[in-house]
Parts: C-alpha cells; sequence; structure tokens
C-alpha cells in the first residue's frame, strides 16, 4: 500500500514545481492610470488665525454664563433629588402611619359631630322657650311699635316735604351754582331808583362765604358802592352811598355758609341816616347818622350776586372773589321803611313771605336776568 502511494505524491510534486518555475520566467505588468490624479501638491503652509485677545467683558459675560449654566444644572439635579426624597418619604409614611391615621381621623369627626348636634339641641330649645314666653307680650309690643313706626313715618314725611319746598311758599329760587365773575343776575325794576329811604329783603342760602359776599349792589359810574348788602364770614353788612357807611350785625350766618335758609333785611331812611339790619325777622344792628340827607341816583345798575365796578370794561369789571355762590329766593325792594311787625311776617317760613312783594322789586314779577350759569331753579 505504501509502495503505491509514493509514486502519485511524487507526480503531485512534480506538477508543482513546473508551475513554479513558469510563472518565475514570466513578467506580469500591471498598468495604471494617469498618475495626475493621485498626485499631492505642494502649497505653503496657511498662516495660523490669530483670535484677538477677549476684553474684561467678554470675559465677565463668559464667567457669568457658565456660572448660570452650573446653577441651572445644579437646580435641576436638587429639584429631581427633592422630588424623589419626598415621593419616597411620602409613600413610606403612608404605608407605615396610613392605617392608623385613618382610625384616629375618622374617630375624631364622629366626636365633632356629635357635639354639634348636642349643642344644637340645645339652643333650639332655648329659642323654644324664648318664644313661648316672648309672645304673651308680642300682642301688647305689637300696636305700640305700630304706633312708633307710625309717627316716625309721619315725621319723615314732613321733614321731606320741608326740604323740597322752598321758604315761604315761595314757588322759585336763583342757582348760582360757584363763585365766578360772569356768574350773576340783573334786575331791571320798573320805576327808577331815585330813592331816599328803601327796605331790601331776601332770602339766602349760600354755599360758602368769603370775607366780603355781595347778594345785592346798586351803583352807577360816579359810585359803584351806593347800595350794598353784604355777608362776611359770620356777619351781615350794608352800607348806603359808600363804604364808610356801614352797618354790620355779627354772628348772623354761621362760619364757612350754612345748610339753611336765612332771612336778611335791610333798611335805611335819608331823613333821620337810620340803617337797619334785620336777621331772621330780627333786628340785630342799627346805626345813625349813615348816609344823613343822601338821595339814591337814578341810571344805576341794580344786580345779584356780584358787585359792579364801574371803571373797567364788562369782562373785567367783576371780582370772582366777591361772587356769592349758593341761592336766592323772595328778593324784594321798598321804596320806604317797613315796620318790625311787616318784616317779622316776611321771615316766616311757613308763611306767605312770597306773597308780599315790594312796589320797586317784586319778586316773580319784576324782570331780573341771570347771567353766566345762574339759573332759575323750581
Amino acid at each position: 500500500m505504501f509502495l503505491w502511494r509514493l509514486p502519485v505524491k511524487a507526480y503531485v510534486l512534480s506538477v508543482c514545481s513546473c508551475l513554479v518555475l513558469a510563472y518565475g520566467d514570466d513578467d506580469i505588468e500591471v498598468k495604471y492610470r494617469e498618475t495626475f490624479y493621485n498626485e499631492i501638491t505642494e502649497e505653503d503652509t496657511p498662516t495660523p488665525c490669530n483670535a484677538p485677545d477677549l476684553t474684561k467683558w467678554d470675559k465677565i459675560f463668559s464667567m457669568l454664563e457658565n456660572s448660570q449654566m452650573r446653577e441651572n444644572m445644579l437646580l435641576q439635579y436638587a429639584d429631581d433629588i427633592i422630588k424623589v426624597e419626598i415621593g419616597s418619604l411620602r409613600a413610606e409614611m403612608l404605608r407605615l402611619y396610613g392605617g392608623s391615621c385613618g382610625v384616629a381621623v375618622e374617630t375624631a369627626g364622629r366626636r365633632m359631630v356629635l357635639q354639634l348636634e348636642s349643642r344644637l339641641r340645645e339652643s333650639l330649645d332655648r329659642l323654644k322657650l324664648r318664644d313661648q314666653t316672648s309672645a304673651r307680650y308680642s300682642v301688647g309690643n305689637s300696636n305700640h311699635l305700630e304706633a312708633m313706626l307710625q309717627q316716625l313715618f309721619s315725621a319723615v314725611q314732613t321733614q321731606s316735604s320741608q326740604l323740597a319746598k322752598l321758604e315761604a311758599s315761595c314757588e322759585m329760587a336763583l342757582l348760582f351754582p360757584m363763585r365766578s365773575r360772569r356768574i350773576f343776575t340783573t334786575i331791571i325794576p320798573d320805576v327808577p331808583l331815585s330813592l331816599s329811604s328803601f327796605t331790601v329783603c331776601m332770602w339766602v342760602k349760600p354755599t360758602v362765604i368769603s370775607n366780603k359776599t355781595v347778594l345785592l349792589s346798586y351803583g352807577n359810574r360816579r359810585n359803584p358802592f351806593e347800595i350794598q348788602l353784604l355777608l362776611g364770614r359770620t356777619s351781615a353788612l350794608l352800607t348806603i352811598g359808600g363804604e364808610a357807611h356801614l352797618v354790620e350785625a355779627r354772628n348772623v350766618v354761621k362760619s364757612g355758609g350754612t345748610l339753611e335758609w336765612v332771612h336778611l333785611c335791610g333798611s335805611w331812611s335819608s331823613e333821620q341816616g337810620l340803617a337797619t339790619l334785620w336777621a331772621g325777622g330780627r333786628k340785630v344792628s342799627t346805626t345813625p347818622g349813615v348816609a344823613e340827607g343822601h338821595v339814591l341816583p337814578d341810571g344805576g345798575s341794580l344786580q345779584l350776586g356780584q358787585e359792579r365796578n364801574g371803571c373797567c370794561p364788562l369782562t373785567q369789571r367783576f371780582d370772582p372773589k366777591l361772587a356769592f355762590a349758593g341761592k336766592m329766593t323772595g328778593v324784594n325792594m321798598w321804596s320806604r321803611v317797613l315796620s318790625a311787625e311787616e318784616i317779622s311776617q316776611l321771615a316766616t317760613r311757613e308763611g306767605q313771605g312770597c306773597a308780599q312783594r315790594g312796589n320797586i322789586v317784586a319778586w316773580g314779577v319784576t324782570e331780573m336776568v341771570p347771567h353766566g350759569g345762574a339759573q332759575f331753579i323750581n
């Protein structure tokens, strides 16, 4: 068997040696493509970029940005840890104490409900006893309460009717809404004012009173102060023929104005020079020797709520500091001196004072022209 395999091996060995010799004699040529595709050209070495030096502000902003990023990371990390820890702690607490706490809360709630029910029953029992006791006296007390309510209702009706109506049964009033040089009322009398005596009366309700507030004024270019009926703080004043002839009555109105109507009258007689002021139907001041022998000139201007200054044009002749603000009604003027009884009747609030009209100025009859914001109201 061995002898048979030996020739086979020798044959294979000879064949391999022939093949090796054949390849060793021939050269194998490898053809390449154009070589310029693989050539690497040498270029100049580029100059490295020179970054500009960071300024102080760039460094500060970089530091702030880095610190902000670190802070955000720490906050997020702490938040995650806290959430996880709290969740685990809550689960642990519920697991450990859930059963016992629930029982304790339920027991406490039941006790509170029982206590509230018992207290409510006690309160209801007390209320029932009080109702039974008060029912005995309810009949008598109800009649008494009804009578008291009726009295209060009638008093309220009386007060409201008094507030709604004007004084002395007057049907209208003059409203001066504010102090202004443009707000006043001109009176155009039917007869001349060449007078040697007079009485002027009116109801006034001032909103505010300054050192000098003009109620009524009469004058001409020569003398703008022939007649002036004024208010000054708490006083009433009357001047005839100029400010030198002055009659004053103190404590006639409240300081800073009044919320009530006040009846004022001023009278004067040239024969004796006697000037008198009346407030609320009472004589409050009398001064003799006031413009004795003087006669009021005709052709002047009679007006309410302002003082005329004859030296200046119409737009500049008035002073807003002297203007009247409030309400007026029952303005009347006579060419004689009224008696004390007549003035007392005019000052009666529930009387018919507005029905007694003057012969020089008659309220509701004589023409009165409001200017600016002055107006008649009911």
